[in-house]
């Protein structure tokens, strides 16, 4: 089992989606708020390379994808 983190942003439709996603196959996630969270933001960008695109997910610590189905 994979460790899981989801960086995302309050109302952003496709952090809804790659939750959802993740929901769906029993793959248990951690949601971090990087919009209003500075220090979840700051992880983030460490991950992303700067890149404020959301949702970026990180697996085992090491990005797995920013954004989701093409978008973000």
């Amino acid at each position: 089992m994979s460790d899981v983190v989801i960086y995302t942003k309050p109302g952003c439709p496709y952090c809804a989606k790659a939750k959802a996603w993740y929901d769906a196959r029993g793959i248990a996630f951690v949601e971090k708020n990087a919009q209003d969270n500075r220090d979840y933001r700051k992880e983030m960008f460490s991950f992303s390379d700067g890149d404020p695109t959301v949702p970026v997910i990180v697996e085992n610590g090491r990005l797995k994808q920013i954004g989701w189905e093409g978008r973000g």
